[in-house]
């Protein structure tokens, strides 16, 4: 269904061609559309097919619409579901059809070129110019009146009237005191001089050598007449237009001229003679609207199908398609077409003609445009000139001026291309530029100029040629980008451009300046080996200077050093700089608090010391000491924890090494430190250390593998055993053996013959549980898989009912 579905949704677009004879059924249709398939036809033979058998528009939408809820409605069956899926499998649609959804028999829209116009065609069909008759302006006097148009007739001076009257059927108006009067057919200046006789027999003064009463004629409302409009125009017919109505208004009321008419052979009947003959031409490109004339009752308008039509392509300012009439020639053609554009070739043009059997090629050159007549379907083509100069040179590089140059009068050799680019720059490398010239094959050779002696005169001039491209190199372009690294104790360290006669002190300075870290005894200053005549390999590798400085300057060491390209200056830092280092004592002692270290050894009891001591509540042996890792512990713990991923996926030791990371617990015994002030166990403290010595904590916590995990209070009597069965004893899978006791100075004793004391906690370890599978996940999974084998048995069963044909 999704196959039929997708096929007649795009044939329902692209069938726009409807075949005359021998319409199939719907059913034959979609046999047909298999039948192509089967063949192997291509995406435009099978499009093709279906239109050349009669398939209509019609015929494709009632098809769709019959085919378009299958595979998208909610009561769609299993067995449409999987019937379309095996058809799916033997006919895919993508694979014939997917890329022609937006195409018109095999070819995509947007690569379709555009149906040339033709000109003038939509001038009678564009909204924006209706040619309808201006109601507002003076009535002519060349406007005949007739049956429908209402006179004004206006009377002043020493008599005052006005009157309206609509000329009957007969033709007359009808005046009070005078009678009718016949006006059908007049012109305004006739009617006028005939009123003027008619009222005079009332107001004689009308008449008089001097008159003091004069007399006026205009038309208010305006008749309609009936003209046939007929021919080769969009909607022939009869119109009802305004007596004022000109031919192009009646053009635009039949809505312009279709596909074959003439726009320059439109004529106007009158009365059964030829009236006017226009073309629509005159007026396009003359701006001549002679022809236009005012329409009379019964005038018909015919537009004659055209006679000859020419196209016209390529660089001329409007390619369209023109209309020619007699013996119109080439050059007639290239004028109606704006003429030339600015780029045209206009030596010649070529034209295709055609043929009785065949089209023709025409070359016709340009002193034959004004004799070469065009033929009905003449195609002419208009070239343009080539995409390169006739006369270009360039120069580029260490010039002052570079850019592309004309050679003419000024410029004729090399050396007028320097001297219009104003010369080369201050560090031009004047030895050697590149000449790359064009051969007659469009192949390029270089060649080498010494531009210096060339500016000096030494060697000849050298004549330029179309497409030369001289290129003057700089000294700078010609050797490595020069470098000095500062590094070290100063405020900027990077890496700076080199400068020539720069000292040590020009770079710190460049760089900042010194850090209050940087030793003046110790600068020192690495050089490259440079020896570009060495046959064999040094074991040197660079060149150490040392230095001293005092007030920034260099007063030791060779006072007059330079730098060199490359050079690297390390300012070192000073062994009797030291930045403070700090260490926390809280908890129980006199005075806790941010402790400076005095000295680099100070240890644990010098801290407690200076801190006042410990309180009377203070319980040394649960004292703490966090560490912070300093930059070489944070290496060793991160390869161990790129080892235990390795080796483990187990997330418990990656969320171990992470705590550790962010600190970790030293264990002490700050009773003995206490006792032996100095000795091993008095360690030595170090920055962001903390020492927390805690209160007595008078409970013991047993935790782990035992049947009610809890804290008990602690008992000198009491052994791990006790403290065991105060929390219920052993839980199966208990490791007995593996007990161990933390204690509160997070050291940790193993084994059940541990040492008890306040505030530890016992643990006890259990064996890890099975992961294997169990008889409930299998039973799931078994359930799954019979629930897919009746579904699916359903569906086939489906599937036999709806559509037992089916393969």
């Amino acid at each position: 269904m999704r196959i039929l579905r997708t096929i007649l949704s795009t044939a329902v677009f692209l069938l726009v061609a409807v075949v005359a004879y021998g319409q199939l059924s719907d059913q034959q249709v979609i046999s047909e559309v298999k039948r192509l398939q089967a063949t192997g036809a291509s995406q435009q033979q099978m499009l093709m097919e279906l239109a050349a058998k009669g398939v209509t528009r019609e015929q494709a939408e009632r098809i769709q619409a019959q085919y378009q809820g299958y595979g998208t409605d909610n009561e769609q069956s299993f067995g449409d579901m999987e019937s379309s899926r095996s058809r799916r499998e033997m006919f895919e649609p993508s694979d014939y059809f997917g890329p022609l959804q937006d195409t018109t028999f095999g070819f995509r829209r947007d690569t379709l070129p555009p149906k040339p116009q033709i000109f003038g065609r939509n001038l009678f069909s564009t909204r924006d110019l209706s040619f309808e008759p201006s109601m507002n302006l003076p009535t002519p006097e060349n406007y005949q009146l007739g049956a429908g148009d209402e006179v004004i007739i206006d009377i002043w001076g020493n008599s005052e009237l006005t009157v309206r009257q609509e000329i009957s059927p007969d033709g007359y108006i009808n005046v009070a005191n005078i009678g009718p009067i016949y006006l059908q057919g007049m012109d305004i200046k006739e009617a006028s001089a005939k009123l003027k006789s008619a009222f005079g027999r009332i107001y004689s003064d009308l008449r008089s050598a001097n008159p003091r009463t004069f007399i006026q004629i205009s038309v208010g409302n305006v008749r309609t007449i009936k003209v046939n409009i007929m021919g080769e125009v969009e909607r022939p017919g009869t119109y009802s237009l305004s007596s004022f109505a000109s031919v192009f208004h009646a053009l635009y009321a039949a809505g312009g001229i279709n596909e074959i008419g003439s726009l320059r052979d439109v004529k106007v009947y009158r009365n059964g003679k030829l009236q006017v003959q226009a073309d629509i031409y005159e007026y396009l490109l003359r701006g001549d609207s002679s022809k236009d004339i005012i329409l009379k009752e019964n005038d018909i308008v015919k537009v004659e199908p055209y006679n000859k039509r020419v196209q016209i392509a390529g660089q001329v300012k409007r390619p369209m398609i023109y209309e020619m009439m007699g013996d119109e020639t080439l050059a007639q053609l290239i004028n109606y077409s704006g003429g030339f554009a600015s780029d045209a070739y206009k030596r010649n043009v070529q034209l295709v003609r055609h043929g009785v059997t065949e089209r023709r090629m025409f070359t016709v050159e340009m002193t034959d445009y004004d004799s070469f007549v065009m033929q009905d379907g003449d195609s002419v083509s208009v070239g343009g000139i080539l995409e390169r100069y006739e006369n270009q040179v360039e120069i580029d590089g260490a010039v002052f001026r570079p850019g592309t140059y004309a050679i003419d009068q000024r410029v004729q050799t090399l050396l007028d291309l320097v001297t219009i680019a104003e010369g080369p720059t201050e560090d031009a490398f004047l030895g050697r530029a590149i000449l790359n010239r064009e051969n007659p094959d469009l192949s390029r050779t270089v060649e080498s100029v010494d531009l210096g002696k060339l500016l000096a005169g030494e060697i000849p001039d050298i004549v330029l040629k179309r497409n030369d491209r001289l290129y003057v190199m700089s000294e700078d372009a010609l050797r490595q980008d020069y470098t000095v690294t500062l590094e070290g104790e100063v405020m900027n360290p990077g890496t700076y451009p080199y400068a020539l006669n720069m000292s040590i002190e020009d770079l710190i300075i460049t760089g900042g300046g010194l850090r209050e870290s940087a030793s003046h005894i110790k600068i020192d200053v690495a050089r490259r080996i440079r020896n570009a005549l060495a046959r064999e390999e040094s074991m040197d590798m660079s060149e150490i200077y040392s230095f001293s400085i005092e007030n920034g300057l260099v007063i030791s060491g060779d006072k007059d050093f330079v730098l060199k390209p490359f050079d690297i200056v390390t300012v070192r830092r000073s062994p009797g700089y030291k930045e403070q280092e700090r260490v926390t004592m809280q908890g129980e002692v006199v005075f806790p608090g941010n402790y400076s270290k005095q000295h680099n050894n100070e240890r644990i009891s010098s801290f407690i010391k200076r801190a006042g001591g410990l309180t009377p509540s203070a319980y040394s042996k649960g004292a703490t000491l966090l560490r912070q890792m300093d930059e070489r512990e944070q290496n060793m713990t991160d390869a161990a924890l790129r080892l235990s991923v390795q080796q483990s996926r187990d997330s418990i030791v990656v969320d171990s090494v992470d705590r550790i990371k962010e600190g970790y617990y030293v264990g002490i015994d700050l009773e003995k430190i206490m006792e032996s002030p100095g000795r091993n166990e008095d360690i030595v403290l170090r920055e962001g250390d903390v020492l927390d010595i805690p209160i007595l904590n008078n409970v013991v916590k047993i935790s782990g593998g035992v049947m009610y995990p809890n804290a008990v209070a602690y008992r000198d009597n009491m052994t791990l055993g006790d403290y065991i069965d105060n929390a219920g004893g052993y839980v199966r899978g208990a490791r007995r053996s593996k007990v161990y006791v933390v204690y509160m100075n997070n050291t940790v004793s193993k084994g059940r013959g541990s040492k008890i004391e306040p505030g530890c906690e016992i643990i006890v370890p259990v064996k890890p549980q099975s992961s294997g599978t169990s008889w409930s996940d299998v039973i799931g999974v078994t359930t799954s898989v019979l629930s897919v084998i009746s579904l699916t048995v359903a569906t086939l069963l489906n599937v036999s009912r709806i559509n037992p044909t089916s393969n």
